[in-house]
């Protein structure tokens, strides 16, 4: 995948600060269960992946078994929950570009169906 420089420097702009901000989408939902009086997930959400290779595996461990506790079967919604927790460098730059490619796609199976 080629990159460009001016989407590399918009994403090395993203802080590590700016980016500890935001929950994990999943540590919104958890809140709601527990504000429901719904049990906590007992598998903790992975939390973002901003790209360091070093921490990869360890991160795709936890994502791994923090679908299967959540029961997010669907391919689609695996994808979905996956590329949400990519930020940052090049991992934001990859989630983008898939993201602007499922659209692309999604797009073009709404137009033929309308």
């Amino acid at each position: 995948m080629q990159i460009t420089e001016e989407a590399s420097d918009k994403y090395k702009q993203t802080t590590t600060e700016e980016m500890s901000v935001a929950p994990a989408p999943a540590a919104v939902a958890n809140s709601k269960n527990i504000q429901a009086g719904l049990p906590k997930n007992m598998v903790p959400d992975p939390g973002w992946f901003d790209g360091d290779q070093t921490k990869f595996k360890d991160w795709w461990r936890r994502i791994q078994l923090f679908l299967k506790s959540n029961r997010v079967l669907d391919t689609d919604d695996r994808i979905t929950a996956i590329l949400a927790r990519l930020r940052g460098g090049v991992a934001g730059i990859y989630a983008q570009k898939k993201l602007d490619k499922l659209d692309k796609e999604l797009g073009t199976r709404i137009g033929t169906i309308l």
